[in-house]
């Protein structure tokens, strides 16, 4: 379970305090280091200044008995019991000491130059230390100060700063929380309005006049998403009513010829004749049923492709050989000119070539030829089925593949699929990632599918 809580607004709020905690902790801590550099700086200019006065003392022989006598003299010319003070000879003997602290003489490495350490322990302290020349003598000079109130200063200053961190966080949390409820108040009404759309309601759209581009980015894409969910309900409806009345024809018909045979006595001959009808229309519907079974089965989003690498040569060849006889009836050739090769599921790719040229065969036109080519293009392989007949109207186009669909209903034979031979071609082509295609003109018709490489 995420431990973000379920409310955006919520979830806006805490990470503006979140990222303004960062920044003012950021902040903070530059001042906080800034500040921290800055008196270690001027402590030590003011510990070299004190070494250089002291080297300076060195110099004039009664200044320095006054000191040995009296070094409280140098303690209330530095002002404050702070200030450390040791004049060490050759022998780390002090001559001269000034030391409020009671701290013991630190031992320290010979300097020639100016150097500075930190003796940390009980009572830290920043010293400074130098050798210089009296007369004939070297003497070593260490000037300190005491780091206790200066580190007593530096944690009031830090507690000041988590405070003000603190309170700077819970208002960022209360202005985050604020500033998000009134920024998703656009989103809130969109999702009323989106409430408002149902199935009886799927013509309604959102307004897609937004200010903030996100939103209107994210409502045209919602009113797209309904512009097809309501096309999907229409082709819904539209293939209800067509397989209602595509079922009732040849169960009427059945009725109504059981009906009016059981009117009277027939002889057996009427019988005969009246099974053989009922058989073909049974026929008609079981063709029909197992076309939609197909288009199930195909349109399932894991529906599976034995694809493999078929020679489209030959692949036609064997529809060509099956179609002989219905195509000799007619006076028709069918012409193999298929020479690529294609990647797809050898039992879908042949329904898919024998229904268009079972329906090339059905509107040619007598003593005609049927061509099936293949040819080159856009990174895949196009399959032609080209037949000479009448034109199609170009308002029928758009809708051959769909269900049921017929330019012509009263030309409906008792050997098609009930108007879902195309539509079962459209959707092998969909399994396959390609498409189906028809162009018609006074030259003839041609289906075009296309597949890609691989």
């Amino acid at each position: 379970m995420s431990l973000w809580p379920r409310s955006l607004s919520l979830r806006l709020a805490l990470l503006f305090a979140l990222v303004s905690t960062l920044v003012l902790g950021s902040i903070g801590f530059y001042l906080y280091q800034s500040l921290y550099r800055e008196i270690a700086w001027r402590d030590d200019q003011a510990l070299q200044g004190r070494l250089e006065r002291m080297h300076a003392l060195l110099d004039d022989s009664a200044s320095i008995a006054a000191l040995r006598e009296r070094p409280q003299l140098y303690g209330n010319m530095l002002g404050n019991r702070q200030s450390l003070l040791w004049i060490l000879d050759t022998d780390g003997q002090a001559l001269i000491e000034i030391n409020p602290a009671g701290l013991a003489i630190p031992t320290l490495p010979p300097a020639e130059h100016l150097r500075f350490a930190r003796l940390d322990g009980q009572t830290p302290a920043r010293l400074a230390w130098v050798q210089v020349r009296q007369g004939e003598r070297s003497v070593t000079l260490i000037a300190g100060k005491l780091l206790a109130e200066r580190n007593q200063m530096l944690a009031a200053y830090r507690l000041k700063l988590g405070m003000a961190l603190a309170a700077g966080a819970l208002l960022a949390f209360a202005l985050g929380g604020l500033i998000s409820q009134r920024g998703l108040r656009p989103v809130r009404h969109l999702a009323a309005r989106a409430a408002r759309i149902d199935a009886q309601h799927l013509y309604l759209r959102l307004d897609d006049r937004y200010p903030v581009s996100e939103l209107h980015a994210l409502s045209q894409a919602l009113n797209q998403m309904l512009a097809r969910l309501e096309d999907g309900f229409a082709q819904l409806s539209r293939f209800s009513e067509d397989l209602a009345h595509e079922m009732r024809t040849p169960l009427s018909n059945l009725m109504g010829q059981t009906q009016q045979t059981l009117r009277h006595p027939r002889t057996r001959d009427e019988y005969e004749s009246l099974l053989v009808s009922n058989l073909e229309e049974y026929e008609r519907l079981a063709r029909m049923i197992d076309s939609m079974l197909f288009l199930a089965r195909t349109e399932q989003p894991k529906a599976s492709l034995n694809a493999e690498s078929l020679p489209l040569s030959e692949l036609v060849e064997q529809l060509s050989e099956y179609f002989e006889g219905v195509a000799e009836d007619r006076g028709l050739q069918l012409i193999n000119q298929a020479t690529h090769e294609v990647c797809a599921d050898r039992d879908l790719l042949r329904r898919a070539l024998a229904n268009l040229i079972a329906n090339a065969l059905r509107y040619a036109d007598d003593s005609s030829p049927i061509l099936i080519s293949s040819h080159d293009r856009d990174a895949g392989i196009e399959i032609r089925v080209h037949n000479q007949g009448p034109a199609i109207a170009a308002e029928h186009l758009p809708r051959l593949f769909e269900r049921f669909y017929r330019c012509d209903p009263a030309r409906a034979e008792s050997g098609d699929c009930g108007g879902l031979g195309l539509a079962i071609v459209r959707s092998i082509m969909q399994l396959h990632g390609g498409r189906a295609d028809v162009s018609s003109d006074a030259q003839g018709t041609c289906f075009t599918l296309w597949l890609p490489r691989r």
